[in-house]
């Protein structure tokens, strides 16, 4: 992989022992595109400015609600720093028993690279956090520098939790040591130097995003339009159908408004 000019890719396992797999088309959302999460942007961005001049950073846990930025925002920082020589290189929940074998193929290498597990969770039977727990104590990365793991989930613990863990050993599952039972099952997002938590919108910070999306799209299509109280009304209705608001939501709702007024320009101009 020439990663001069490769700037993210996919890791495919295979009986080789798999490799990377460029990714051709990546988004372009840029940071200012993201909205009402300025704190985590501004905790991310200089974690990710530390890893590429060579400083001390963490590996960091994105977590919350679902649509609030978690990707995007990953995505933002990859665009931002990709002049810095920071590199990305998705990796699926079924491959990371090769993480070893991933930064051996990366040591040496003069690009920082961000190892990105995406909307990651883990059942009770999955033994898959326990390579990802084993490269964040340190085992893997011992001998590369240039590696960071930047994870996203809805969860904050990323394995399943039960009710039946907050009972007692002689209500539960009888173990003789419940308590380090329950401590293993959290342990993993501990691993994790830098926790960024996301929230869902509250409505005014809905309805801020809603705008900026409309109206960035509005202009990008050369579309003359106002942000009414009519749109904003939509807006809030098309948040309650989705049961979310969220930077994700609002996105959405762009797209299907000024996608719907473009076509109708059009069909009356025909």
């Amino acid at each position: 992989m020439d990663w001069s000019d490769t700037t993210a890719a996919h890791w495919r396992s295979d009986v080789f022992g798999g490799g990377f797999e460029r990714i051709e088309e990546l988004p372009t959302i840029e940071l200012d595109d993201l909205l009402e999460i300025d704190r985590q942007k501004d905790e991310l961005v200089t974690n990710t400015r530390q890893f590429c001049m060579g400083l001390p950073a963490n590996n960091a846990l994105l977590w919350g609600a679902r649509g609030t930025g978690k990707s995007s925002l990953i995505q933002a920082i990859l665009n931002q720093f990709t002049s810095q020589g920071l590199r990305v290189i998705q990796v699926e929940k079924g491959s990371l028993s090769d993480i070893a074998s991933i930064t051996a193929k990366l040591v040496d290498r003069r690009y920082r690279f961000l190892i990105v597990c995406d909307d990651l969770s883990f059942d009770e039977d999955d033994d898959g956090y326990k390579q990802l727990k084993s490269a964040l104590e340190g085992s893997v990365f011992a001998s590369s520098a240039n590696v960071l793991i930047y994870a996203t989930s809805n969860r904050r613990h990323l394995i399943t939790e039960y009710m039946r863990d907050n009972l007692s050993s002689t209500q539960s599952r009888g173990e003789l040591h419940e308590s380090e039972a329950i401590e293993e099952k959290i342990s993993l997002s501990d691993r994790f130097g830098l926790w960024l938590s996301f929230h869902q919108f509250k409505q005014d910070q809905y309805l801020r995003v809603a705008e900026y999306w409309f109206k960035k799209l509005a202009q990008e299509h050369g579309l003359k339009v106002n942000w009414t109280q009519q749109l904003r009304q939509d807006s809030l209705t098309w948040a309650l159908n989705r049961g979310v608001r969220s930077g994700r939501t609002a996105n959405h709702f762009a797209k299907y408004t000024v996608g719907k007024t473009l076509l109708e320009h059009s069909e009356n101009n025909i």
